[in-house]
């Protein structure tokens, strides 16, 4: 699979990621694994974990057990830890009665990881001030505890601020900026501010939210139709992903692929995108997905045509 660099941080990641958002912990032990093993096959090898609280009502713990299960899969697997990026995300929920280092050693404890070779930093609350996510993220790299930061979903004037301490303190600065990126929803990568700030960093981008939630995936398409956004689909940005279903079902039909390759494949062509973002429930969602690497530039052409009339 082709691999691209995010920014100057030294690591090359696999064009596709898979997450692990509200997944493992969900479905069986066996399915996750077979899941892990999917991307290791079609070579995947940019992992992205995060903690959050359990859904279930069955974790042994209430928090960060997306984590534990995680890194069992990450070992029955077989993976290499050094032929694999692993992601995780500071989410300052605690902060400042639990550091930076106190936040991320727990997760790494919960992984069973001694470090990851990316860490995020979400939106900081209010009393966090971007001089402080620097210096905090810059002594992690130096503990080895991580190898590059990054950031989630940032507007673009904070982003400007850290690269500036960044470079004034002689410290890294972030690499990457996970950001919603979909036909219907280009304004985080593509609007002006936006872009000249990523410019500035020398930062790439790692799409996320790319399929709209499932709604460009022709899941919805049909009354009645169940899943994680049923309750949602009167919200305009899916109302909008599901309008433009219809055509992007033709064009898929066209091509010989599927919706989901196509979303897949517009984001992984936009500007300064290192690699797309996406979860995965079953092995064949994994190599379904890959479809997208094989998506011609004609019918990336079309793709932007769809999508700036989508607006």
């Amino acid at each position: 699979m082709e691999h691209r660099p995010l920014g100057a941080s030294g690591l090359d990641v696999s064009v596709l990621s898979l997450g692990s958002w509200r997944t493992y912990e969900q479905i069986p032990r066996e399915r996750g694994l077979e899941v892990m093993r999917a991307a290791q096959e079609v070579g995947i090898d940019f992992l992205d974990d995060a903690r959050y609280d359990d859904e279930t009502g069955t974790a042994p713990i209430p928090t960060g057990y997306s984590e534990v299960v995680f890194g069992e899969l990450f070992r029955a697997a077989g993976l290499r830890r050094e032929e694999v990026v692993v992601a995780n995300k500071l989410w300052f929920e605690f902060w400042p009665a639990q550091s930076f280092a106190e936040e991320l050693d727990a997760s790494l404890g919960r992984m069973r990881l001694d470090h990851v070779d990316l860490i995020y930093a979400t939106w900081p609350p209010d009393d966090l001030g971007a001089e402080e996510v620097v210096e905090g993220v810059a002594g992690l790299i130096a503990a080895g505890k991580a190898r590059a930061w990054g950031t989630v979903n940032w507007r673009p004037a904070l982003l400007r601020e850290a690269t500036a301490i960044a470079d004034a303190r002689g410290v890294p600065r972030p690499c990457c900026a996970q950001l919603p990126y979909s036909l219907v929803l280009r304004s985080w990568v593509e609007g002006g501010d936006e872009a000249a700030a990523l410019a500035e960093s020398g930062g790439t981008v790692v799409a996320s939210a790319v399929l709209a939630s499932g709604a460009l995936t022709g899941k919805y398409a049909d009354p009645g139709a169940a899943g994680r956004i049923a309750h949602r689909l009167d919200e305009p940005e899916v109302r909008e992903a599901l309008a433009l279903g219809p055509q992007l079902r033709q064009l898929a039909a066209r091509y010989h692929t599927t919706p989901a390759a196509l979303a897949l494949a517009f984001a992984l062509g936009g500007e300064r995108v290192a690699s797309v973002l996406f979860g995965a429930t079953s092995p064949e969602q994994v190599r379904d997905n890959t479809l997208a690497l094989e998506v011609p530039p004609q019918a990336l052409a079309e793709l932007r045509r769809l999508a700036s009339g989508a607006h």
